[in-house]
């Protein structure tokens, strides 16, 4: 048994993340579902373990609680170097997080389970509505992040060079998110071609949310 526990929930992305980083980083865990749609995150055995209710939650051999997931995956970064999720060079990390960010910063919080949620209860948002609201979202990031990838000399066959790292973690989890909500990855060619690069990785496929004990 690991001592890494990994508290998560299989379509989670800020999970699947993390499962990515772990699998890169060559690194045992202990797997811990968590089904957000039924509440069990929001159970109180899970509040003792993160106040927040969120997943993913990260729980070290001596018991250290670490949550957000870029925050869990550039502590593995720093702890287990090989290989490199950032750049050696400080514009190159600082690119790598841009980029990141504009997804995990910009297009996740607005399209998280507890958001949409709060758009059913809040405001009788149904089904199409919600999944309106999902693209919208997705297409308002994606549009300045496409070209910023494509114009770019640092773009390789990954967001930055020719080997994955923190930023294409975050572009595979969330295009892995938008084809629930049928999102047309059409005007968007440079990000689907390194979501396909990353997809062709077994880490990638390994940590995909339907390759999990808790898949539906």
């Amino acid at each position: 048994m690991s001592d890494i526990v990994l508290h998560n929930y299989y379509r989670s992305s800020t999970s699947y993340r993390v499962r990515i980083a772990l699998e890169m980083k060559g690194l045992a865990y202990q797997y811990v579902p968590h089904h957000l749609r039924h509440g069990e995150h929001l159970e109180p055995a899970y509040l003792a373990v993160n106040p927040q209710g969120l997943v993913p939650a990260l729980i070290l051999g001596d018991g250290t609680l670490l949550t957000q997931s870029l925050a869990i995956i550039e502590f593995l970064d720093e702890t287990r170097p090989e290989p490199p999720l950032l750049p050696q060079d400080a514009l190159g990390r600082a690119r790598v997080r841009m980029l990141a960010q504009m997804i995990a910063c910009d297009i996740h919080p607005v399209n998280n389970l507890r958001v949409l949620t709060s758009l059913r209860t809040l405001f009788g948002a149904g089904d199409e509505d919600i999944a309106n609201w999902f693209r919208h979202w997705v297409n308002e990031g994606f549009q300045p992040l496409e070209k910023i990838l494509a114009s770019s000399s640092e773009t390789g066959t990954f967001c930055h060079g020719d080997m994955p790292g923190l930023a294409d973690i975050c572009l595979a989890a969330q295009v892995t998110s938008n084809a629930r909500f049928g999102l047309d990855m059409t005007p968007y060619p440079t990000i689907a071609r390194i979501h396909a690069a990353c997809m062709a990785l077994p880490v990638f496929q390994k940590a995909a949310p339907g390759n999990q004990i808790d898949a539906e």
